[in-house]
């Protein structure tokens, strides 16, 4: 007989290979069978946000926290689900949650970083950001969002910095080219503004015109 965490871990599968609403269906059985299954409610939240049911996945979110109040990745997931939704304040105070619950973890700080920009609170994702990388050096995304945050602060050494970090982590992020160039651009860099932008062109991205005026 199939109990709930052989549900769970066939749902689990579905959801790796993107069958989101099989994961959803399998995940439900298992809720059925053991309904204080607060990893299979964590899990259905998480498949349901990827089909873009964001008030469905924080009900299951909130109800695996409710089951297990220590649950950090539960607090995480909801967080990023609340950021989603514009909800900068919540997903903030989630992040603190699962930061509190697991000091170490590296992309809570780094999703609380990107929650804190919306706000304008630039120097305080800049510091959750550099605390995401003192916890993981090779943190590309967290590399690159402090190059945002310091490149809305005027600190176009300090974005360049940061976005050649992140090319040199993920060569081929087309979005970080971009960028560089946008800041080398502000730095009177026309050369090197220019040669991101081709850059990022061949890898797909769409450079618009206004960004390539710069170069001229």
């Amino acid at each position: 007989m199939i109990d709930a965490t052989d549900w769970c871990e066939r749902a689990t599968a579905k959801y790796k290979r993107g069958d989101y609403q099989g994961a959803i269906a399998d995940f439900t059985k298992a809720i059925k069978l053991k309904p204080d299954f607060a990893d299979a409610y964590n899990n259905r939240g998480t498949a349901k946000g990827a089909l873009g049911d964001y008030q469905g996945a924080i009900a299951d979110l909130t109800k695996a926290i409710e089951l297990k109040p220590d649950f950090a990745m539960a607090y995480g997931n909801r967080g990023g689900t609340k950021y989603t939704l514009k909800d900068y304040q919540g997903a903030i105070a989630d992040f603190n949650m699962a930061i509190k619950l697991k000091p170490d973890n590296a992309v809570a700080y780094s999703n609380r970083g990107l929650a804190k920009s919306p706000l304008e609170d630039y120097q305080g994702a800049i510091a959750d950001l550099t605390k995401a990388i003192e916890l993981k050096p090779d943190f590309a995304e967290a590399y690159f969002n402090r190059g945002i945050a310091k490149a809305h602060l005027k600190d176009y050494q300090g974005a360049v910095a940061d976005f050649t970090k992140a090319i040199n982590l993920k060569p081929d992020d087309a979005e970080a080219y971009y960028n560089r160039g946008i800041e080398y651009a502000m730095l009177g860099q026309k050369d090197k503004a220019r040669a991101d932008f081709m850059r990022a062109i061949e890898l797909n991205y769409s450079v618009p015109q206004e960004a390539l005026d710069l170069c001229k």
